[in-house]
């Protein structure tokens, strides 16, 4: 336990975020943001802001997140709520873009003024949003499992998420499938197939299996759209599916129906 709690500084917290930190005091430093999640989320929303320089100049390189500091915020106590720990974790281990803390899936200036997408949307889709916003940035692991071994990936996904899926083909369409990833959900885990096309322009697909009763009523193919980021979202069965893409409109849902169209019975 820190006996002087008074002793970390904000300074210091920003020091830590920017690597500058005294290794003498980075121990210290990190019991204390494991003793406070308020502040190990504010960490997290600095390195967002610092890496959110990444994605606009990404010739820029300005290094890995520290490792101690994602080993703070994965270990953050259980009282964290899930959704900031799960936000944080991310937004430290893989170097994420800003402004998703707080309740907002994206900066709040990039909001659609007719669009409340909270309201709007069940939770799987904004958590599809959310996880879209967090990987499809990222430079160097944007995906766990890449498409070299796509048989495995799917395997995989089938057997954490306990039910068989399949990864949509969009060649056709200028995508190729660069690999996917293991998410967590609020209820269980999640799949994230992710796509790339040859201007390095990225959509994902989220994949939410339901528990028997749990599948929300309303089935019909939805769309909604936060900041810049258009997705599109259906129910199929035990399967929640949201594709999600920094696109225009009209290329989003093309995308998407192609989707529907093949994941469809």
């Amino acid at each position: 336990m820190i006996e002087d709690e008074s002793a970390v500084s904000e300074v210091e917290l920003h020091a830590l975020v920017d690597g500058q930190l005294e290794s003498m005091r980075i121990p210290y430093v990190l019991e204390w943001l494991r003793q406070h999640p308020e502040d190990a989320l504010r960490v997290a929303q600095w390195q967002a802001q610092r890496l959110q320089l990444r994605r606009l100049h990404r010739s820029i390189a300005l290094g890995e997140s520290p490792p101690e500091l994602v080993r703070a915020v994965t270990q953050a106590p259980r009282r964290m709520p899930w959704r900031h720990a799960a936000a944080a974790a991310w937004l430290l281990g893989v170097g994420v873009v800003s402004g998703m803390m707080g309740g907002s899936l994206l900066p709040s200036g990039s909001r659609s003024a007719s669009h409340d997408v909270a309201a709007l949307m069940p939770s799987f889709a904004r958590d599809a949003v959310l996880a879209h916003a967090v990987f499809a940035p990222e430079i160097r692991h944007p995906v766990e499992v890449t498409s070299a071994d796509e048989a495995h990936l799917v395997q995989w996904l089938t057997r954490r998420l306990g039910a068989p899926l399949r990864a949509p083909t969009l060649q056709a369409q200028g995508f190729n499938l660069l690999g996917g990833r293991l998410l967590p959900g609020a209820d269980g885990p999640r799949a994230q197939f992710m796509y790339e096309d040859k201007q390095g322009q990225r959509v994902t697909l989220y994949v939410t299996v339901f528990g028997e009763g749990v599948a929300p009523t309303e089935t019909a193919f939805r769309s909604a759209r936060d900041g810049t980021v258009e997705s599109f979202y259906w129910i199929e069965g035990r399967f929640g599916y949201a594709f999600s893409g920094e696109l225009p409109r009209a290329s989003a849902m093309m995308l998407a129906r192609e989707v529907y169209r093949q994941l469809s019975p």
